[in-house]
C-alpha cells in the first residue's frame, strides 16, 4: 500500500531526522492533525499513543515516488519497526488524519507507540500539552 506519511516529532521539518531522512525525497509537506492519538514525550523522542478525544499536531508527507520504496525502508529502520515483532517500539499502523489546508481526510502511514510501550506511556508517561512536539516546555 503507498501512502503518504504523518510525522509528529524529530521528521517534522527543521527537526534532526527530516534532513537526514525526508530532504530531497519530498513531494509534498503539509501540516496535518491525528485524532485520537495523544503525543507523548520520551524516553528520548515522541511516541502517538491511540486514545480517543485527543490531537497529535504534525506533517503529511507526501515522498516523490521513486524514492518511496527507500524511504520506507529508512524509516522502518529508523523507528525499529518490524512487521510482527513483539520487540517493536513503534507499529506502523495506515490511519486518517486531517489536512489543515483544507480539511481533507486522507490515509496516511503513522508510526504509533507500539501496546507495551503505549500501556507504559499511558500508566507513567508526559504527555505532550496541545499535541505539539515543537510546542513542548
Amino acid at each position: 500500500m503507498t501512502l503518504p506519511f504523518f510525522v509528529y516529532g524529530t521528521l517534522r521539518p527543521g527537526e534532526p531526522h527530516h534532513a537526514t531522512f525526508l530532504r530531497g525525497r519530498t513531494h509534498t509537506e503539509e501540516p496535518a492533525r491525528l485524532t485520537g492519538a495523544v503525543l507523548h514525550d520520551g524516553p528520548g523522542c515522541p511516541y502517538a499513543v491511540e486514545e480517543p478525544g485527543s490531537v497529535v499536531v504534525g506533517e503529511l508527507i507526501t515522498p516523490l515516488p521513486d524514492a518511496y520504496g527507500e524511504l520506507l525502508a529508512a524509516l522502518d529502520r529508523l523507528e525499529e519497526y518490524a512487521p510482527g515483532d513483539a520487540r517493536n517500539l513503534y507499529e506502523r499502523v495506515a490511519r486518517e488524519v486531517v489536512r489543515d489546508t483544507d480539511g481533507a481526510t486522507v490515509r496516511a502511514w503513522v508510526y504509533v507507540a507500539a501496546p507495551a510501550v503505549a500501556a507504559r506511556l499511558r500508566a507513567r508517561g508526559e504527555p505532550v500539552e496541545g499535541g505539539d512536539w515543537r510546542a513542548r516546555g
